[in-house]
């Protein structure tokens, strides 16, 4: 395992500039290395582990903003710790996969994945896709007093839900909170803003920071459908996430449903 030192953190009076930390887990050394290198270089704190089993044990230990996790990995594979890392956390996940492995991209972005890369592939696009995805991921803020949180607190009311975006969580009418992966709030949160109105696939990859590619079509239809298992009644027969053939989706509230 190798550590990157963060190159660009300071700290001016009171005030600390906290740099993203990403976890690289790849089984090929070269290309580890030179995936941590590259993102350390370029001012993030990069953590590596050689295979799932390390890296479950520095995710005990430590918190990161963003896994990389190699696919085809031997022992546990990548998906299956994306999915352990899933249900314990909102960590931004980026898939790497082989060329032409359609199915496990897809597999992926039905786990919860943020975004995918497809080997070989240069460290550019690396870089490009991390900042993607940390500009969806919770980042780490300064405390604020009780009283103020609440005062500036952003809520919204549809149907019997309640989405609350600072806390990027959805409750249900009787209080409980709906489970939701941070690329199905990031979707929500895009309609829930534009309600009433037609959003084009490319209009939604556009607002939740989406490297345009082919597959960004199927990446947010894959997205809506998971939403819709949380939020409909009916997900075959949806009341508030319609789909206007060929043209995209709506996401359909009443007047006065809303607040």
């Amino acid at each position: 395992m190798m550590f990157i030192p963060n190159l660009l953190s300071t700290e001016s009076g009171s005030e600390r500039v906290v740099k993203a930390r990403i976890i690289v887990v790849e089984d090929e050394p070269d290309l580890r290395e030179a995936v941590a290198e590259y993102l350390g270089a370029s001012g993030y704190d990069v953590v590596t582990a050689e295979s799932a089993a390390a890296a479950r044990t520095l995710f005990e230990a430590q918190s990161f903003h963003i896994a990389i996790l190699d696919i085809a990995m031997p022992g546990e594979d990548g998906l299956s710790l994306g999915r352990w890392l899933r249900s314990k956390t909102q960590i931004g996940i980026i898939y790497a996969t082989a060329a032409g492995t359609a199915l496990d991209r897809i597999v992926g972005l039905e786990l919860g994945a943020d975004d995918y890369i497809v080997k070989p592939y240069e460290l550019r696009e690396v870089l490009a896709r991390v900042r993607s995805v940390l500009r969806r991921v919770p980042q780490p803020a300064e405390p604020q007093p009780a009283k103020a949180e609440t005062v500036n607190r952003r809520f919204m009311n549809f149907g019997g839900f309640q989405a609350d975006f600072d806390g990027r969580l959805v409750t249900g009418a009787n209080g409980a909170v709906i489970e939701m992966a941070k690329s199905e709030f990031d979707v929500l949160e895009v309609f829930l803003t534009r309600v009433n109105r037609l959003l084009t696939r490319a209009t939604i990859s556009e607002a939740i920071g989406f490297v345009e590619d082919p597959e960004s079509s199927r990446a947010v239809d894959i997205r809506i459908m998971r939403l819709r298992k949380k939020i409909e009644a009916d997900p075959a027969n949806p009341k508030f996430l319609r789909t206007v053939r060929g043209e995209g989706y709506i996401f359909s509230l009443p007047s006065g449903d809303s607040n």
